[in-house]
């Protein structure tokens, strides 16, 4: 499990509503936020324009509520030892973070007082699971997602907020290929649409054979697999999923060894990830974050740069060469975060 360990808004409101840019539209550009810290923070949370949580190596957890001005570090107690590598926010009190890792590495922290104090919900006691994303439904359904165990991908679910978590069956999970796996990289190997218990969700995998996604529409009780036609490898598959209802979905990817060539390495779906194709104009690197800003526009995000989709993912247009690991957007804002510290939000320039 060491290649997990080491892997790693002017006019925004217009452009939603188009659906889209146009000739002569602002471009967008990233402007960075002085977090003060160094951390690699592939955990991202933006809530709104001006609330977000960030988490990444060494227990490192950030909280802003002014828009990316000032800083609140808010790790929990004893954490300086693990990798944070995923983050769940529902406010500016309330998050769930995830710390990956073999056995007990793998652990979910929750709190609801603005990161003042955490308490530890999950603590792994299989050595063979290794967690690497959580996702919620709403409030209070979640599900987290491990690397296989005894052959299939393992379940871990909440119906509570994140207070209290117990290990799926996998009856429903269709078995995982040789050498398959989830990358830990930006948070969003699994991700949801819909509410509850009988909401939707998306889990995407590489390693083996082939680059599947692993879809659910009963909340993660039952699991459909299909190939995702991203090229896979031992450092290579699908890392990000981005869905903007429950038919449409991006997926991104590509070699984290080989970081500046992913030839065909992102795919969309139009039928909730039954089936996927090809684009037609790839990033052509390797990216590990994508997000949907609006209806047709989404943004891809990696190690060596950041991509803006126009057309529902289609063709990509890179904008942007600094590094970022993961992107997430919200209604009136988009962010960024990556290495060194590095956090961004999304702003437009003529």
């Amino acid at each position: 499990m060491i290649r997990k360990l080491s892997m790693a808004a002017l006019g925004l409101v217009t452009l939603a509503a188009a659906g889209g840019f146009t000739t002569g539209a602002p471009a967008p550009a990233w402007r960075l936020s002085d977090t003060g810290v160094t951390a690699r923070f592939r955990g991202l949370a933006p809530v709104s324009d001006r609330v977000a949580w960030v988490a990444g190596s060494g227990g490192t957890i950030l909280r802003t509520v002014d828009g990316a001005r000032s800083w609140q570090r808010v790790d929990p107690p004893g954490t300086a030892e693990l990798q944070f590598r995923d983050i769940e926010a529902f406010d500016a009190g309330h998050a769930v973070a995830l710390t990956i890792g073999e056995g007990d590495q793998s652990r979910l922290y929750a709190t609801s007082d603005g990161g003042r104090t955490w308490a530890e919900t999950f603590r792994n006691d299989d050595p063979a699971a290794f967690y690497d994303c959580v996702a919620f439904l709403d409030r209070r359904h979640g599900l987290a997602l491990s690397d296989p165990v005894g052959g299939k991908f393992r379940i871990l679910a909440t119906a509570d907020g994140g207070r209290s978590w117990s290990v799926r069956p996998t009856a429903g999970m269709p078995d995982a290929l040789p050498g398959e796996f989830a990358f830990a990289a930006s948070g969003t190997c699994l991700v949801t649409a819909g509410h509850g218990g009988a909401g939707r969700a998306w889990f995407a995998t590489g390693g083996g054979a082939r680059a599947r996604v692993f879809t659910t529409a009963d909340g993660g009780r039952t699991w459909q697999v299909t190939d995702s036609g991203i090229p896979s490898g031992p450092s290579a598959g699908v890392y990000s999923l981005a869905f903007r209802d429950p038919r449409h979905g991006i997926a991104v990817g590509g070699d984290y060894a080989v970081p500046e060539t992913a030839p065909d390495a992102a795919a969309t779906t139009r039928d909730g990830g039954r089936t996927w194709s090809p684009a037609a104009e790839e990033p052509g690197e390797y990216r590990s974050g994508a997000a949907w800003l609006s209806s047709r526009t989404a943004l891809a995000a990696g190690p060596t740069g950041s991509d803006i989709s126009r057309d529902g993912g289609r063709t990509w247009t890179e904008f942007d060469s600094g590094s970022f690991d993961a992107v997430r957007c919200v209604r009136g804002a988009c962010w960024a975060s990556g290495e060194q510290g590095r956090v961004a939000t999304l702003t437009w320039r003529r």
